[in-house]
């Protein structure tokens, strides 16, 4: 790789070469590997590994212990350059999904599970942090927009690719799992010699910082992580069980998603930079609220099958204006903080993950309404909190309650 670059010197290089472009390839690289690994879990696991009920709770437990010890970042940064470890952490990712077929065992499986998730989590933290610290704070709900849409985009074409390689060439397991995770290997490889170690003005710290002043942000982080596995755990499991929807009909509404999300993140991004967070968080809080509690009406009221896949794409068209969440906490942060807070928030998160799927589960065999209307009120407390931030959130204002006064 070419030696460091000061990220003020970046406008210099091709553009090809900058960062913004390497932040793109990112975008694009991940999805390959993720969603080809995600998408073919389920039918792999219970056709090739044999799994059951129990065996999938298991592989989701460990999924996601990575992503609660993302903090584990801040160590590897003592010895990596912060682009470096991204990029290794991509390899990592990618490498696992491509030999997934490999080892069809449950030991096996869980085993690339973990090793996978710990490339996702890791790259994805730092991704997160590279965003903040590259990118100009006045372009960053614009450019944010336009990342999600690539990442929509690339995850459109993995699913797309998915279903041809299975209807029309009727490929196994082996040769998909390995074109996606090389795909993404093959990325990372081509960053790493084509970019430049990109140097930010500020040090970031390379130790776990638990600021008081961002309080409001670990709250909102934590709420996003359970809502998240609400729906992620449970959304799609209603339309199975209650209305019987089968694999093609599901993957046929992840496409309508999918496609959605490319078209549309763009404009939630412009949309957080002329509103600002705190009405673009309320906004999304509130109509989740909606969503949830609709869910909900469907045991009670027994509304139909058409309303419940409108509120599955409400639900995930709504999370595209998440990425508030991250414009807010890269106004009120220290510079040097970014870096050792993303792997804070990550963790935070992902505290939910470790219990609120099991908890829910059983609560789900007594009332399954019951689950929505608990992530309806966890999406009107989002919003309470949300309504706490300032109309322009900034370093010693970050809460409505700072004793900086916000610009009026």
């Amino acid at each position: 790789m070419p030696d460091q670059v000061p990220l003020s010197d970046a406008a210099q290089l091709p553009s090809w070469q900058q960062p913004k472009t390497l932040l793109f390839a990112l975008a694009v690289a991940m999805p390959l590997a993720f969603w080809v690994w995600s998408a073919l879990l389920n039918n792999f696991v219970i056709e090739v590994g044999g799994f059951d009920g129990a065996d999938i709770g298991w592989l989701h437990t460990i999924r996601e212990i990575p992503g609660f010890l993302a903090v584990g970042v801040l160590a590897f940064l003592l010895f990596f350059h912060e682009q470096v470890f991204g990029l290794i952490a991509l390899f990592v990712l990618g490498a696992a999904t491509a030999v997934t077929a490999w080892f069809p065992s449950m030991a096996g499986i869980l085993t690339v599970t973990l090793i996978s998730s710990i490339g996702f989590h890791y790259f994805e933290t730092v991704n997160q942090s590279l965003q903040l610290q590259w990118i100009p704070k006045a372009e960053a709900p614009r450019v944010l927009g336009l990342l999600t849409a690539a990442d929509a985009g690339s995850a459109l074409f993995a699913y797309g690719m998915i279903l041809i390689a299975t209807q029309v060439f009727d490929l196994s397991y082996n040769p998909i799992y390995m074109a996606g995770g090389g795909a993404t290997m093959l990325i990372a490889i081509l960053c790493f010699i084509g970019y430049p170690r990109f140097r930010a003005a500020n040090v970031q710290t390379k130790k776990m910082v638990l600021r008081r002043r961002y309080w409001l942000y670990y709250l909102l982080q934590f709420m996003a992580g359970a809502r998240r596995q609400i729906f992620v755990v449970f959304a799609g499991f209603m339309l199975v069980e209650r209305f019987g929807f089968e694999v093609h009909e599901m993957a046929w509404l992840l496409l309508v998603n999918l496609l959605l999300n490319t078209v549309l993140a763009p404009f939630a991004g412009r949309a957080v930079g002329y509103f600002g967070e705190r009405s673009t968080l309320a906004f999304e809080y509130l109509g989740l609220a909606g969503v949830f509690l609709a869910y909900g009406g469907i045991y009670y009221f027994g509304w139909g099958l058409s309303l419940a896949v409108l509120l599955f794409v409400l639900d995930h068209l709504f999370f595209s204006l998440a990425l508030a969440l991250k414009t807010y906490f890269q106004k009120i942060a220290d510079p040097a903080d970014i870096a050792s807070s993303a792997a804070v928030a990550f963790t935070i998160n992902h505290i939910a993950a470790v219990f609120l799927p099991v908890a829910l589960g059983f609560f789900w065999l007594y009332s399954p309404a019951g689950v929505f209307v608990i992530a309806a009120a966890m999406a009107f407390a989002s919003l309470v909190l949300a309504l706490m931030i300032p109309r322009h959130p900034r370093s010693g204002c970050e809460t409505i309650f700072s004793s900086a006064p916000a610009i009026s």
